[in-house]
């Protein structure tokens, strides 16, 4: 059995189509997590990791009061992983695991409204095909009956749903590759969205940023001047820097 052990929860890694990642950690820890969040959506969460996560500060920011965490996934054993996990975690009276696409579950949950929203979404165009075929169509929309007739997830699609679905204050967060910044920008601003942090990440010094992690709030609501902040993730000997096992302390044996 292949498991993935942090400090207060595990994670089944065996049949989820996204395995655990350093990406979806580096997500789940720089997310920030307010007072008074208590609906949150993960769309896409793979093994729950994402979810469980913003469910372990969500215990400490929101003691004793009630906040629930919905995880979706079209890919059935990705849901059913993540399901597995929840139940076995301290929180598993307030995390659901949902075998769904993000246009189904836009339609079965008219009226929704979220404090925050995460997603890893996939790094390959429309056009492009995932290294492996599960992959492929491991995040995507449309029905999970057929998840080979519907279209990959994207960002885009996140953002609009974002837009739609948000509180007041909420916050949608997610990490990309770098390239992928100025369109990213330009269509969260379309759907009403201002970046309120950016946090770019590189491997090492000498390399260039290659992912960044935005988490945008509504315009007029977080300011006109984000927070940047430039995350290392390894020093020269290979080891991990001391910024990346502060970020992840809470979580990491």
């Amino acid at each position: 059995m292949s498991v993935f052990r942090f400090k207060r929860f595990s994670v089944r890694n065996e049949r989820s189509a996204m395995k655990v990642n350093t990406d979806g950690v580096l997500l789940g820890a720089a997310t920030t997590v307010l007072p008074n969040d208590r609906r949150v959506l993960d769309v896409g969460t793979g093994t729950g990791t994402v979810a469980l996560m913003i469910a372990q500060r969500l215990e400490t920011e929101c003691s004793g009061a009630d906040w629930h965490i919905q995880g979706i996934d079209i890919d059935t054993p990705s849901a059913e992983e993540a399901a597995e996990n929840f139940d076995q975690s301290p929180w598993r009276d307030h995390l659901e695991s949902v075998n769904i696409g993000l246009a189904a579950f836009k339609e079965a949950n008219s009226g929704e409204c979220y404090d925050l929203i995460v997603s890893n979404p996939p790094y390959y165009d429309n056009s492009l095909q995932a290294p492996e075929a599960r992959r492929n169509t491991a995040r995507h929309t449309g029905d999970p009956e057929d998840p080979a007739g519907a279209e990959p997830l994207s960002y885009r699609e996140i953002l609009e749903y974002a837009s739609e679905v948000l509180s007041e204050y909420g916050r949608v967060s997610m990490i990309l590759p770098s390239d992928q910044e100025k369109a990213l920008f330009r269509h969260a601003r379309m759907c009403g969205f201002v970046p309120w942090k950016i946090l770019r990440i590189r491997t090492v010094e000498r390399k260039p940023v290659s992912r960044l992690i935005v988490q945008f709030g509504r315009k007029g609501k977080f300011g006109d001047s984000p927070q940047e902040e430039l995350l290392t993730l390894l020093n020269e000997r290979g080891r991990r820097t001391s910024q990346q096992v502060s970020l992840v302390t809470d979580y990491y044996l």
